[in-house]
């Protein structure tokens, strides 16, 4: 699943599912990494843009869901995609956010092979640093959608769960970078 809701408000404005890294709009970068890793089906959550980023770019092959709540932040979006993922009785969800060009396949790849059953709960780690992507077997949705308000997404829960959470180095393939501000543009090639 990406994560790809966000207005930019940082980015005055400007959606980060269309900003270009590598050629390609950051949401097409996105899902091209979690299906070069294995995922599948895909799924998308697109809310500020929704419009514009479905005509600006390729997403054949994903289910698109769009959150009319984007503005409440990145808990809502992480709901309305596990609620999706639920509809089509899936056994886990690895979830990529969509400012982050720096993680691909590889990472993407590494996470879902941490995966054991339905109770399963990994994330990538940098040095030691839990960060993106994150797997949660479908076990653990109803309590990750009840603790995902705000922007903190599931920050909540792993925090809370940390010593059930199989941390796969991802450091080696990956750089976990955001792209938030103005600042960070310079990173996207």
């Amino acid at each position: 699943m990406v994560l790809a809701a966000g207005g930019g408000r940082r980015l005055g404005g400007r959606p980060k599912a269309l900003l270009r890294h590598r050629g390609r709009p950051l949401i097409e970068h996105a899902v091209r990494s979690l299906r070069n890793g294995g995922c599948g089906p895909l799924h998308v959550v697109l809310g500020a843009s929704a419009d514009e980023v479905r005509a600006r770019t390729d997403l054949r092959g994903c289910a698109v869901s769009v959150n009319p709540a984007w503005e409440e932040g990145m808990g809502s979006s992480l709901r309305l995609g596990l609620a999706a993922l639920s509809a089509a009785d899936a056994d886990a969800a690895l979830v990529l956010l969509v400012d982050q060009p720096g993680i691909g396949a590889e990472a993407v790849a590494r996470v879902r092979l941490a995966y054991r059953s339905r109770t399963s709960l990994a994330a990538a780690s940098y040095d030691g640093e839990r960060g993106h992507p994150v797997l949660f077997g479908s076990d653990r949705w109803r309590d990750i959608a009840a603790a995902a308000v705000g922007d903190r997404g599931a920050r909540t829960y792993l925090r809370e769960h940390r010593d059930a959470i199989t941390l796969v180095e991802c450091g080696d393939v990956a750089e976990a970078y955001d792209i938030d501000t103005e600042a960070d543009l310079g990173r996207l090639e």
